[in-house]
């Protein structure tokens, strides 16, 4: 499924997209699930909720602060979202390298050319897919790349993900099995005890009892220990570790 976010100030602009939009999407596998009138709402939204769309089209002239700004902001915290911007002005169109943005439309926009956008990011999303782990919470749907992930734990019935740079405090959770997310992810991360499961690239450090991952101390569990060890120093030699 490509979620689609669109942000413009102005309503018959967000109309003029999404009738464009729905003349190329797939209807079985595209939607449009999130509209924003601020760069703000969308910035303060999308921080909130990483992985939730998988492209947003954001427009360059707002009030308040300009698409080029809610990049800019956007990037601060998220570096895989496909950014199109959509402006009436082609001088804009160099900025956005400064944001990485994947492209930019003329308006007023035809589906022809919304299609070439989407035939692009359709590429970049799908080929990335398999980098990416999904669950859904009472929140909403997230989609978080595996190398910003540093471990899961669990918590009776739920899994908490924790992202590098944030603490357990900060993680996210969702109802589910460490097993089954062990079995999804198998070859990626590694079981190092019944509550935590391991991002190799993120541990500095193997002790005897114990890993180091992203700053955090986490016990090893002696069953698993010896298996543990021997897939997190070969994860290290390979180059996996930092």
């Amino acid at each position: 499924m490509l979620r689609i976010g669109i942000c413009d100030d102005k309503t018959e602009a967000r109309d003029a997209l999404r009738f464009q939009l729905e003349k190329v999407l797939w209807e079985d596998r595209e939607q449009i699930v999130y509209e924003f009138s601020t760069g703000e709402s969308a910035v303060g939204w999308l921080k909130k909720h990483p992985g939730e769309i998988d492209l947003l089209f954001l427009d360059v002239e707002m009030r308040g602060i300009s698409g080029m700004e809610a990049a800019e902001q956007i990037r601060e915290f998220d570096k895989d979202l496909c950014i199109v911007f959509v402006t009436g002005y082609a001088d804009y169109v160099f900025d956005g390298y400064k944001v990485n943005a994947l492209d930019y439309c003329l308006k007023p926009v035809e589906a022809g050319r919304l299609e070439e956008v989407l035939t692009r990011v359709r590429g970049q999303i799908f080929d990335s897919r398999e980098k990416t782990f999904v669950f859904k919470n009472p929140e909403g749907s997230y989609r978080l790349s595996l190398e910003a992930i540093s471990y899961f734990y669990s918590d009776k019935r739920k899994v908490n993900v924790v992202l590098r740079g944030k603490g357990e405090a900060d993680a996210y959770s969702f109802y589910g099995k460490l097993d089954k997310v062990e079995e999804q992810l198998s070859g990626i991360f590694v079981r190092i005890h019944q509550r935590y499961l391991v991002n190799p690239e993120h541990v500095s450090h193997i002790g005897g009892e114990s890993v180091i991952v992203d700053d955090q101390k986490l016990p090893m569990s002696r069953n698993m220990k010896e298996e543990a060890r021997a897939k997190l120093a070969r994860a290290m030699l390979e180059g996996g570790g930092r």
